[in-house]
């Protein structure tokens, strides 16, 4: 479950990354983790794939609500606003975000901070 707690804490540090750690990105957050928690206790041999499938539920969630997280902040200001997107699509191993327009990789999920 240590693995669980990780995820958390790499999903967390990129909404507050983005300025997101609001309390409905928390909210979606945790609700991602009770529900993650239970499929990785049915799928052991899935646990690589639980932090990036937590990012892309919270990020599946926040759209839900209008909101789109996170952001590129990487590309040109007179490129369209657009999302960044959790690679490989299943989550893992070694999840990562990568740019919607460019497809390139932006950082490793937890790391968006040093990617601002």
């Amino acid at each position: 479950m240590d693995l669980l707690f990780d995820s958390r804490a790499r999903v967390l540090a990129d909404l507050q990354a983005r300025g997101m750690a609001l309390p409905a990105a928390v909210s979606a957050l945790e609700e991602a983790m009770v529900a993650r928690r239970w499929w990785a206790e049915q799928w052991p041999d899935g646990e690589a794939y639980v932090a990036g499938l937590v990012a892309q539920d919270v990020q599946d969630a926040l759209i839900d609500r209008g909101e789109r997280w996170p952001v590129c902040v990487g590309c040109p200001p007179e490129a369209p606003l657009h999302p960044l997107h959790i690679t490989p699509e299943l989550g893992g191993p070694d999840p990562h975000w990568v740019c919607e327009e460019t497809s390139q990789v932006v950082a490793r999920l937890g790391e968006l901070a040093a990617a601002s």
